[in-house]
């Protein structure tokens, strides 16, 4: 399903841009691709005079996708499955500059995914990578008949053997093993209360157990915006990440939303004669804080305000050895 909020858009150059279009277009979380003419020196030109006059502009596939099916660097990491970053001004069977390779970008951000992505293929291949990385200057839609050619003529000319995009998305696991199919509270099993009273200070026992409230500014994670995550003290289960952490200025970790909706359950609480939202874990039922309306618009309107006491802070450096290595993905999209 298309999700605005993590909709991403780049430009990618490979030859003809109609094997590549149905390539791409075949990855779970690319929702939108147009065919253009990206990056050249003239206006609005038309096919034949960028194939047959010195236009300068590249056949570019412009790909809308959703980062939270899809990374940026997974949406690289295919494109480069079909592509031979090695060749100048050809793919295939086509030569010529308007079939040059290159990666073009309107987030200033994926450039250095762009960059980091190129540098693998130099290490892959041992030898000038051809590809080039540039902001996108302009792309320029073509003919109508340009768009979904393939779709409208099965049987045409396609330089990427399209199976390959079957490949990749097996390869890694599109489409069919999203955060939620990985974070199952069934792996974070509740320990039981003489395990809980050894492994718990007597300040997270308090929080988690009884719904206590640690005292602001003078907790452990309140000012930490360390690239990491945040799982429940308790059980390990993901919550939180450094991605969506802001500062509020209420003296507490501020969040803007959770990993995945599901990792925690929402309450009543009408203690101290108000009306609040409690936040608890699901696996373990943690006490973990409040969710407040008055969050940042920009980042969706929530403030997630919890406890320090109620989380364990895991940097991203240590993802792989404490088993979270499978969230890297968050901080690549």
């Amino acid at each position: 399903m298309r999700n605005k909020e993590n909709a991403h858009t780049i430009y990618l150059a490979g030859g003809c841009f109609w094997g590549l279009e149905a390539y791409m277009k075949k990855l779970p979380g690319v929702y939108d691709t147009d065919v253009g003419y990206a990056n050249g020196n003239t206006e609005d030109p038309t096919y034949e005079q960028v194939c047959n006059e010195n236009t300068g502009h590249a056949e570019t596939v412009k790909v809308v996708y959703d980062t939270s099916q899809i990374t940026t660097k997974q949406i690289l990491d295919g494109f480069f499955k079909v592509v031979d970053p090695t060749s100048f001004n050809r793919q295939g069977n086509d030569s010529g500059s308007q079939y040059r390779s290159g990666i073009y970008y309107v987030d200033e951000k994926d450039k250095t995914a762009a960059e980091t992505a190129v540098e693998e293929q130099k290490e892959k291949y041992k030898k000038e990578i051809a590809t080039e990385v540039l902001p996108l200057d302009h792309f320029y839609l073509a003919e109508d008949y340009h768009q979904d050619y393939l779709d409208k003529n099965s049987g045409g000319y396609c330089h990427i053997n399209l199976k390959e995009a079957d490949d990749f998305i097996e390869e890694e696991g599109l489409g069919t093993n999203t955060l939620s199919d990985q974070i199952k509270p069934e792996n974070y099993p509740m320990p039981d209360e003489k395990e809980l009273k050894e492994m718990l200070t007597d300040i997270q026992y308090q929080v988690t157990q009884n719904s206590d409230t640690e005292r602001p500014y003078s907790n452990e994670y309140a000012d930490n915006f360390e690239k990491g995550i945040y799982v429940d003290v308790v059980t390990g289960e993901p919550l939180f990440s450094s991605e969506n952490k802001f500062d509020s200025g209420c003296g507490w970790p501020s969040f803007s939303k959770t990993i995945i909706p599901e990792v925690v359950t929402e309450k009543t609480d009408s203690t101290f004669n108000m009306k609040r939202t409690e936040v608890r874990s699901r696996a373990g039922d943690s006490h973990l804080g409040h969710v407040f309306p008055d969050g940042p618009a920009e980042l969706g309107g929530l403030r997630y305000c919890i406890n320090s006491a109620s989380v364990r802070f895991i940097p991203y450096d240590l993802l792989d050895t404490e088993g979270y290595g499978f969230l890297k993905q968050i901080f690549d999209q």
